[in-house]
């Protein structure tokens, strides 16, 4: 069988609505493993867990897909060790889409770490030490054999701070790296996206995305923000850059981001986000709510009868005060990550599903300017 051929037929974006004022889109990305509906939020499953959540907790708030991570996955337990168990749905018993991350990211975040050139990225371990070499075909032969129905190519994502020299060189290799990435490809159940690099930088971004849609993925992904620029620098980016991805296909932002930074990437054009600031902030006692950020640790919430969020149906609003979430937190205990990791992920999911409707009923622009208000009054 083409391998072409087989994602062709087991992956589809189908672009339901465009707002005329933004360029919002809402749309339905088909996989083997159900329908997502975009524009949608992906938590962040590194290891094939979303820290401190039961796959039953992120099915109740309305999770579509998750994301774990080909790096940290084949150093612990191990692809073949997925592989021998079923793969990574079975694995960690998620029955809907999942995308893992090439480990492209890991080149910036363990850039201590790792070195790199034409031909692979060389890790020492953050677990051991012990050398971890990933070269683009090894990239996609371990996400064939943890079978995620999304991967990645493998990219260099550089820091915001990097000389023009070596932010052409990371989009030279990225490209490079994306055509052996699609040469490599051997299922035809798996859907692979390309990664637009180029920072900030207007030229190279343009070069990145034309170098990348002449490989024809079936998705494309934007690679290199939320790094280390300014948040209105990484607005005017996309705005220059989604224009030049396809418009009939999935367009991803990865690693971003604040809820902020969700309503202006949609807002551009953009269907598919991944963040860990849901999860981490729960595990840290911070709280995302309509009205915008709680700080459970404060003494304000000492005898505080409320729940987080008013606007909330989660298992943590309907049942649990701001007093006791405090509680747990001041108390060390594990429930309180737990419960508002919940909340913050159901936050996430509402706000994506409300952006949704927005583009369907031709109101985004009242939307993000509302929500925008109610956060900037919080603070």
């Amino acid at each position: 069988m083409n391998t072409m051929t087989g994602v062709a037929s087991r992956f589809a974006f189908e672009l339901q609505s465009v707002d005329e004022q933004t360029g919002a889109r809402a749309g339905r990305w088909t996989t083997p493993h159900g329908v997502v509906e975009t524009p949608a939020f992906m938590p962040v499953g590194t290891l094939g867990t979303v820290k401190g959540l039961l796959p039953s907790q992120l099915r109740a708030v309305r999770v579509q897909m998750v994301l774990a991570n080909t790096y940290h996955l084949a150093l612990r337990p191990g692809a073949d060790v997925v592989e021998k168990l079923g793969g990574l749905h079975a694995f960690m018993n998620w029955d809907g889409p999942i995308l893992t991350d090439s480990g492209g990211f890991q080149v910036f975040s363990l850039a201590r770490l790792s070195r790199c050139d034409d031909e692979q990225v060389v890790f020492h371990s953050h677990v051991d030490g012990s050398r971890f070499a990933l070269s683009p075909e090894r990239a996609i032969r371990i996400q064939e054999q943890l079978g995620a129905d999304c991967i990645m190519c493998l990219d260099e994502c550089p820091a915001s701070d990097v000389g023009a020299h070596e932010l052409a060189d990371a989009v030279r290799r990225t490209t490079l790296w994306a055509q052996r990435c699609r040469a490599s490809q051997t299922r035809g159940d798996q859907a692979l996206f390309g990664i637009v690099q180029g920072g900030t930088d207007r030229l190279l971004r343009r070069e990145s995305a034309a170098g990348l849609r002449d490989l024809d993925f079936p998705a494309y992904a934007i690679g290199g923000l939320s790094v280390g620029e300014a948040p209105q620098v990484m607005y005017h980016t996309l705005t220059e850059t989604c224009p030049l991805l396809p418009t009939q296909q999935l367009r991803y932002l990865m690693g971003v981001g604040r809820p902020q930074d969700l309503l202006e990437a949609v807002t551009r054009g953009v269907d598919l986000f991944d963040c860990v600031m849901p999860s981490r902030n729960g595990r840290n006692a911070t709280a995302f709510t309509s009205g915008g950020k709680v700080k459970l640790r404060n003494r304000r919430h000492v005898c505080d009868p409320s729940p987080l969020d008013a606007e909330c149906d989660c298992e943590t609003c309907r049942h649990f005060s701001r007093a006791y979430l405090r509680h747990l937190f001041i108390a060390g205990e594990m429930l309180g990550p737990i419960l508002v990791t919940l909340h913050n992920i159901a936050f996430y999911q509402r706000l994506m599903r409300e952006l949704r409707q927005a583009v369907l009923d031709g109101r985004v622009s009242e939307f993000r300017s509302l929500r925008l208000a109610q956060w900037d009054a919080s603070v």
